[in-house]
């Protein structure tokens, strides 16, 4: 079982390297706005090169709606932005080289013999890395298609933006006193 993968748990604010070295924090990639969070099996796998095509879907949508995708993968720097490159993404993709998230999480493949792989989740997450919805994909699909996961933003943003529907008499009132 993973560890601190609820809902409505705060996720670790890990600080990994990108594809082109740089450190970064995920509350920095965050920023304000929602996550949709890969942890990825590895670079090896080819479960996992169709699961980012599938989210290419979602790659142009996301920066226009508040919310940003990162992808963390169990590999070093060379082989994650092998999988980033070969799958077309242009999203941030980390390097858990050192294997700390998959530590710090329990998420290790123990059924594989031959890569120190991880059990592939994928995470929704509101402001501040609190855990909204959490998919276990060791098997295909129970990893979320970009249906979904428009699905699981359109209700995170219902229930944390209160002007989601700027129609409502509360909206509204909440407009005019700001203004």
């Amino acid at each position: 079982m993973s560890k601190g993968l609820t809902v409505g748990s705060v996720l670790p604010d890990f600080e990994l390297p990108d594809d082109g070295g740089t450190k970064r924090r995920l509350s920095e990639l965050q920023g304000d706005n929602a996550l949709v969070l890969q942890l990825g099996r590895g670079e090896h796998c080819p479960r996992e090169r169709q699961h980012h095509k599938e989210l290419l879907r979602l790659q142009e949508l996301v920066p226009v709606a508040f919310t940003e995708l990162v992808t963390i993968l169990p590999n070093d720097q060379h082989d994650t932005n092998k999988m980033k490159i070969t799958t077309g993404a242009w999203w941030t993709f980390l390097s858990d080289g050192d294997y700390t998230v998959q530590s710090a999480l329990e998420i290790d493949e123990y059924t594989d013999p031959h890569h120190r792989a991880t059990v592939p989740h994928t995470l929704v997450l509101a402001p501040g890395l609190v855990i909204d919805k959490v998919y276990c994909g060791y098997w295909f699909w129970g990893r979320p298609s970009a249906d979904q996961l428009w699905t699981d933003l359109q209700d995170l943003f219902r229930r944390t933006k209160a002007d989601f529907d700027p129609t409502t008499e509360a909206a509204r009132a909440a407009w005019a006193a700001a203004g």
